[in-house]
């Protein structure tokens, strides 16, 4: 049986903000707890935790809450993974300065345990409690574990992780399940990063991210994500960010100034935004005549 899909009411904020503020509350009582006890005994801080939160999950599903269940679900396989990350401290397999730096840094095997064993807790607990809120830590732990395996950094990482995105946009556009919406997510924001990553200097290479954000909101009127459109919109302000700035003569963050010995032309940058403003509605505008009315 698929997930059935959250529907946003009073009810389903407030059962979201107290299990989110209740997995934050465990994090920061885990960090604090790191600091005052040995590695074994905050590695039973860490299972406390997840047996408490997993116990909770399990209770509110026999209960038939099955949004307070799955919720809590996704408290827990965050629970575990801090639990099975503790471990692996406690045992020597991971160093504590692992969790601080960039994962792809060659292969780990410590590092690669934990992030498989994290996905299958969430593949396990995504088929028990069918949430699809729990599909976002696949996606990403999943992105982490390929990337993680097979590259080292660099260039060579983010070519791995468009291939990714690629996937993800094909698993989401082949599926019609609520858990889809994460693929789209996660494929937009993978395949964003990995351009953004080899065009994020020069006028023309802003140009082609523009190109790439019309390329987003078309992508949202053929599927039907609004996920992409968003992305498309971020793309389309941060390419005028950019050009404003250059045209301008005029740094995009005020507290930097710029070394080009011309007079600021303080007015480039309504201008520029205006325009993309107004693009931003047309396009609005012509997605929803293109859209069947439901």
């Amino acid at each position: 049986m698929d997930a059935r899909k959250p529907v946003w009411t009073s009810s389903s904020f407030l059962v979201y903000a107290g299990s989110f503020t209740v997995l934050a509350a465990a994090i920061g009582a885990l960090g604090y707890l790191s600091g005052s006890y040995g590695r074994g005994a905050f590695a039973g801080w860490a299972f406390l935790v997840l047996a408490i939160l997993y116990a909770i999950a399990h209770a509110f599903r026999l209960r038939g809450r099955w949004l307070t269940a799955g919720v809590f679900a996704f408290a827990s396989v965050v629970a575990w993974g801090v639990f099975v990350g503790a471990l692996w401290v406690w045992f020597g397999w991971l160093s504590p300065h692992d969790f601080a730096s960039l994962p792809f840094h060659g292969f780990d095997l410590g590092r690669l345990s934990l992030e498989l064993l994290v996905l299958a807790a969430a593949f396990d607990d995504r088929r028990r409690f069918r949430f699809p809120l729990i599909t976002s830590i696949i996606v990403f732990v999943g992105w982490l574990f390929v990337t993680d395996l097979v590259s080292g950094g660099g260039t060579w990482s983010a070519v791995v992780t468009l291939v990714v995105g690629l996937a993800y946009l094909g698993a989401g556009s082949a599926s019609e399940q609520p858990s889809a919406f994460w693929f789209h997510l996660g494929a937009g924001v993978l395949i964003g990063a990995s351009l953004l990553y080899w065009f994020h200097g020069g006028d023309f290479r802003w140009a082609l991210i523009a190109v790439a954000s019309l390329l987003y909101i078309g992508n949202a009127h053929r599927t039907g994500r609004s996920s992409w459109a968003v992305l498309g919109a971020l793309g389309l302000l941060a390419a005028s960010t950019h050009f404003a700035s250059e045209w301008s003569h005029t740094p995009a963050v005020p507290l930097f100034t710029l070394q080009s010995g011309e007079a600021p032309r303080d007015w480039v940058p309504p201008l520029v935004f205006a325009f993309t403003g107004f693009l931003l509605v047309v396009l609005g505008l012509a997605v929803a005549r293109r859209r069947p009315v439901a």
